[in-house]
Formats: structure tokens, sequence, C-alpha cells
């Protein structure tokens, strides 16, 4: 990293600190009980949150059976500057945006990413904020009429792909809120677009490939930082054969607990939803990965039970490398990774794939 880009990096996370210092002041809004959403508006940026993410994961295949997992997320980290409003300059920062893309070569076992960070300023970076359209330099995702277009990558890595809803959008949570904790506003708006048809192109090491698949599209915006206590969670998206999907997440305490608040949903073939509280799911751990790069100690095979739905699940990773470290955006460390599902409900076989997302092994994220 030559000199200017040090300094550039070090601006950056000044601003991140400084927007993690307005939001425990209260300078941005609370996601609060009773949000009535609207689209397409609320596809848009919503630049009086502190955080917001649009995140896309799918599990694609190509004409010769091979198979791939893809991750392509857009963050939007707000940045409280006083002087704002009162400065014109094409170089005032308003938001800070940040990128990460995979791509899981399943039967190559090649697991590549990339990161990006940039700041709204003067075009480089940005979301509108009354449709889906976010962008860093060439890496976006735009809606136009049900269509979501997706490009990122460079001249070996690269995807492009357009995805359709199967399903109508689902709102999580209860209430217009996910909640993260107990305190007031420690939530978000949160939204997934669970089942969406993908076709379109990836470059695997300069290789077009055409596939096709499914994908998974969450959009959530909020002001929350995890409490005191909290180290990072575990969460899951799993779309099964029978055309249902479910989404986990549980957070976890210091002393290995799961959080109470913890929840999940259960949607329909029909689209349909259901909430799932804490009690009413287990994820259980049954084998771990040590990480070569940052010695983080991974669960990555999991029992999954839902007893409301008789369903049984045993989770598998598609392959075990699937951390990213990323050093030059968000300095998380964090897997993320295409897993295969397999199990029992209302006691016939079913099988499904999705992703699975591990954060704080590596380091608690209350301390980022």
């Amino acid at each position: 990293m030559n000199k200017m880009r040090i300094i550039f990096a070090l601006g950056l996370s000044l601003l991140l600190f400084q927007a993690a210092v307005y939001a425990e002041s209260g300078h941005f809004e609370k996601a609060l009980p009773g949000y009535e959403y609207a689209f397409p508006r609320d596809h848009g940026s919503h630049p009086d949150y502190l955080i917001e993410w649009w995140y896309f994961t799918g599990n694609l295949s190509a004409e010769d059976k091979s198979s791939y997992g893809y991750e392509l997320t857009f963050f939007r980290r707000g940045v409280e500057n006083p002087q704002t409003e009162q400065n014109p300059s094409r170089w005032t920062v308003k938001d800070i945006y940040l990128a990460h893309f995979a791509v899981t070569d399943i039967a190559g076992k090649t697991f590549y990413y990339d990161e990006k960070i940039s700041r709204e300023a003067i075009g480089k970076a940005g979301a509108n904020t009354d449709k889906m359209q976010v962008w860093i330099d060439q890496w976006s995702a735009i809606q136009t009429g049900d269509t979501m277009q997706l490009s990122a990558g460079d001249k070996n890595w690269t995807l492009d792909l357009n995805l359709t809803p199967l399903k109508p959008l689902v709102i999580q949570g209860e209430a217009g809120i996910s909640k993260k904790g107990e305190a007031e506003g420690a939530a978000s708006h949160y939204y997934s677009f669970t089942r969406l048809q993908t076709e379109g192109t990836l470059f695997v090491n300069g290789k077009k490939t055409p596939v096709s698949g499914l994908s998974w599209m969450d959009h959530e915006f909020g002001s929350a930082l995890l409490g005191e206590g909290q180290v990072g969670w575990d969460w899951f998206s799993i779309q099964l054969d029978d055309g249902s999907e479910y989404m986990f997440y549980q957070i976890r305490e210091k002393d290995g607990g799961k959080d109470p608040i913890s929840s999940g949903s259960v949607i329909f073939p029909d689209g349909t939803k259901r909430h799932l509280k804490a009690g009413d799911f287990t994820l259980t751990p049954q084998s771990f990965w040590k990480s070569p790069k940052s010695g983080a100690n991974y669960p990555l095979e999991w029992t999954i039970s839902v007893p409301s739905e008789q369903l049984i699940l045993s989770a598998k990773p598609a392959l075990e490398d699937q951390e990213l470290v990323t050093n030059k955006s968000t300095r998380v460390v964090y897997w993320e990774g295409a897993s295969l599902f397999t199990g029992e409900k209302a006691g016939q076989p079913i099988t499904g794939k999705g992703y699975i997302e591990l954060t704080g092994y590596a380091a608690a994220l209350r301390d980022k």
C-alpha cells in the first residue's frame, strides 16, 4: 500500500470511529417498532440511520455441473458532519461505502474474495434514496423493474448476474423491527428476498462460465451497535427443495451463551412467513475448523432443529476455507460460505443449499 492509500485508509478509519461515537450519542435515527415500509423507496438508502447493508448470496451451477457460491455485499456507514449542510463542496463526506465480493469454486476448492472502501464524495460510491442502486466504482447492485443486476470483480474473478424474485419479499422480525437487544433502538429494519432465480456469468480465473441457480438478498438498516456482552452472531439462510426457506440468527454472548433476543423465520412455499423466537429452534455445533490465517476456530458443521416444523437438518460447508479477512475495508474477520443441508422434515428426507455467516470468532465485533 503506497503512502497516499495509507493516508486515505487512516482518514476513513477516523470517520468510521467518529460515526460510531455519534451513534452512541444519538445523532442517528433508531430502528423502532411501527415502521411502515414503502417500496421501491425502502430498496434505496436510508441516510438517517448509521448502518445499512445490501447483502446478496447464492449457489450457482454451470452446464458442466460445476458448482459455485458467491457473496456480494454493499455497506453504508453514516458520518455525522455538522458542516455538511453549510458546505456545498463535492468533497463533503456524508457516508462511507464498503463492499465485499467473494466466489467459492467448489470443484476447484478455491475461495477468492476482494473488498473496497470509498467515500461518497465526487461520485466514486453512493446509493439512490428511492430505489435500489448502490455502487462502488464498477461494482454495483441495481434494480430495474423486478430484476436486480449485480456486477463485481476484476479481470480474473467477475460476476454479472440477473436476479428475479420467485416469491414476494418478507419483513423479518415483528412490528417492523428485527431485535438485536433489549434496549430501545437495539434493532434493525430488515427484509429479505428469500428465493431469487439467478442467471448470468462468472469469470473464474479469466474463463467465462454461464451459470444459474438461486440467490438470497437481505437489506437491513438501523443505528444499533452490538451491546455489552455480545461478541458476534451466527446467521443461516437456507433454501430447501420443498420450496420453503429458513433464516436463523443467534447472537452469541461472552460466556458462549445464546442471547434470548435471537430469532428467525420460516417462509412457506406460498410466500407466507412465520416468525421464530429463540426458543423455537436450536443451532448446535458439531465440528470446527481452525483458520490458518486468523487462528479463529469456526463451527462449520451444525445440527439444526425446529420442532414446530418437524425439521432436523445437518449443515456442512461446501468448502472449509471461506474466511474473509477484510483489513482494507470493514476490518472484520468472518466466515461466510456456501453450505449444504440434509435431513428430515415431517419424517421425509429433504435437502437444500444456503449460506452461513459466522462473526466474532477472531475478535469480538463490539471491539470494532
